[in-house]
């Protein structure tokens, strides 16, 4: 979609957009009351510093939409085919991997109650088998901010990927 059409979109339909991202409702909400954007660059920008606000709240809720790592997601839409896209490597894991990414993500639920969120795209299997078992050693303080850090990173590739320059200016 062109900045200029997200832009124009009625209110609710820019809401459901951006709760592709990240499915965080005061955060849709703020993004697509903050339009017209300029440039990608900005409407990126604006959507960074308002999720740099997030906290366990707003991670429970985007959690509630997300599917475990490993597993493939449900449904149809954008929210889950996104998730396909950036879950497309674990589809190459060894057995062993997959099996090992199952059992750690039972850990890391029964430990921190909530689904292990890890920005899965640009990763390897293997690589995000080690981050699992790595943050089961986490505090829960610490693993909320790092989970957090992964759901921001996960909007923004997501935002990137949905949102096009304008063809005309280029921004």
């Amino acid at each position: 979609m062109e900045l200029t059409h997200f832009n124009d979109l009625p209110e609710a339909e820019a809401i459901e957009v951006v709760s592709v991202w990240a499915r965080v409702p005061t955060w849709a909400e703020a993004v697509a009351d903050a339009r017209p954007f300029f440039s990608v660059d900005e409407l990126e920008a604006t959507a960074a510093r308002l999720a740099g606000t997030w906290r366990l709240p707003e991670l429970d809720a985007a959690l509630a939409h997300h599917p475990r790592i490993g597993e493939r997601p449900r449904g149809e839409g954008a929210e889950a085919n996104a998730s396909r896209r950036e879950q497309s490597a674990m589809t190459d894991a060894a057995a062993s991997v997959t099996e090992q990414i199952a059992a750690g993500n039972a850990d890391y639920e029964a430990r921190f109650g909530r689904v292990f969120l890890i920005r899965a795209a640009g990763r390897t299997p293997d690589e995000i088998l080690v981050e699992l078992q790595r943050r089961l050693d986490n505090t829960a303080e610490a693993e909320v901010d790092e989970a957090l850090d992964q759901l921001r990173q996960i909007a923004m590739l997501r935002l990137r990927a949905a949102i096009e320059p304008d063809p005309l200016t280029g921004e």
